[in-house]
């Protein structure tokens, strides 16, 4: 069996695209991927045509190791778009692959490793301003059967907050827990605004509301700085989206920056690469949380890796909070049910591409957001619910 085909399709998704990737086989079975990168989609599409198509014209969607690795030894200069690129090719690879074992991916990287797959809610939180809407907003999203909600209350703040906005941040937070009980996770985002000094003046204060964990206080360049922050806390740290490179994800875990490790197997060389660094993890106690911020093609892999992974701990989800179309876009099952994800049963990935929904809602140029901007809070946040 050889790779004789890939195409790309690009839909618009409301203030962002998503980008889908199919390749199709001499044997006539086909494997989608995503390669969404967040307000890059074209820069990335150019490039999957440009140097992925070409070294994957041929190849046996089996030999992953050789395929992808060659890929990833090869692309020399690294980074989140070629990663993006190359991540989303194997992922479809895999797809092909349990089609032709007539297997779920899940069971290829391992088997069912949990009972349950709880979730948490991200994309709830648009247009939000006072701790009173942010409390009854949160309350909706508990109601909906959701395990815990992510938030970033640190409004545009770089490096330095001042001392009413660290009030104001504590107030929203506390709200939210108030809103929530004692039962339900808070993940408190935080972007990499933060300086170390602040990060940890934050940290003490969030501590009384017992968050789930605490992402990306300061920069995800530096994983010393991390580490200095959560050496000088006692609540979890969350950490990873933005590590593209097992090397990257290696050196975190080695000197324990983070708790809980949020791999995103759409940019850091897909699943089997993914599972690699989970078990690193796993060897070190650091409970892994897939990243997974954009389409539902890439969600759907990311599930595959919960569910196989022994350490797997939640899984972040904006299938409710994104534009009531998102669903459109793929056939098959529909994974979320009262803030849980259901098992997929069927081989591959278990969903097909939707062309003609992509087709019915094309790409619209997007620049992405300044997260240190007030329009983020307005535009970036802000979401259409889906029933």
């Amino acid at each position: 069996m050889r790779i004789t085909k890939m195409e790309t399709f690009l839909a618009n998704a409301g203030l962002r695209n998503y980008l889908f990737v199919r390749l199709t086989t001499d044997t006539g079975l086909t494997g989608i991927g995503e390669a969404s990168l967040e307000w890059q989609e074209q820069t990335v599409r150019c490039l999957l045509h440009e140097w992925v198509e070409h070294r994957l014209l041929g190849a046996d969607p089996f030999d992953i190791e050789v395929v992808i690795g060659g890929m990833i030894r090869d692309q020399y200069q690294g980074g989140a778009t070629i990663m993006t690129a190359i991540s989303s090719v194997e992922v479809a690879m895999w797809d092909i692959i349990g089609k032709a074992c007539g297997q779920p991916v899940y069971k290829l990287l391992g088997g069912r490793a949990h009972e349950r797959l709880p979730a948490y809610a991200n994309g709830w939180y648009g247009g939000l301003r006072t701790p009173a809407e942010y409390a009854t907003e949160a309350r909706k999203v508990i109601d909906r059967g959701y395990h815990g909600l992510k938030f970033d209350p640190f409004g545009t703040a770089w490096k330095t907050m001042s001392p009413e906005d660290m009030a104001h941040a504590e107030a929203l937070v506390a709200a939210v827990r108030g809103a929530v009980g004692d039962t339900a996770g808070i993940m408190i985002e935080a972007h990499g605004r933060l300086s170390v000094e602040c990060a940890i003046q934050m940290g003490y204060r969030l501590a009384a509301y017992h968050p789930a964990w605490y992402e990306e206080p300061v920069t995800p360049n530096s994983l010393d700085l991390l580490k200095t922050v959560k050496d000088a806390l006692t609540i979890p740290i969350a950490a990873g989206e933005r590590l593209y490179t097992m090397q990257e994800c290696f050196h975190l875990i080695q000197i324990r920056a983070a708790d809980v490790l949020q791999i995103d197997p759409s940019h850091c060389g897909g699943l089997l690469i993914s599972k690699k660094i989970a078990a690193m993890a796993e060897a070190q106690d650091i409970a892994i949380s897939p990243h997974c911020s954009i389409g539902p093609v890439a969600l759907c892999a990311a599930l595959h890796l919960d569910w196989a992974t022994p350490n797997a701990l939640i899984q972040e989800s904006f299938a409710e909070y994104d534009v009531p179309w998102r669903h459109d876009f793929v056939y098959g099952w529909n994974p979320l049910q009262h803030g849980e994800f259901l098992l997929p049963e069927e081989p591959g990935l278990g969903i097909e591409l939707n062309t003609d929904a992509c087709a019915a809602h094309p790409y619209q140029a997007h620049s992405f957001p300044s997260l240190w901007d007030n329009t983020w809070l307005d535009d970036f946040t802000q979401c259409e619910v889906s029933p």
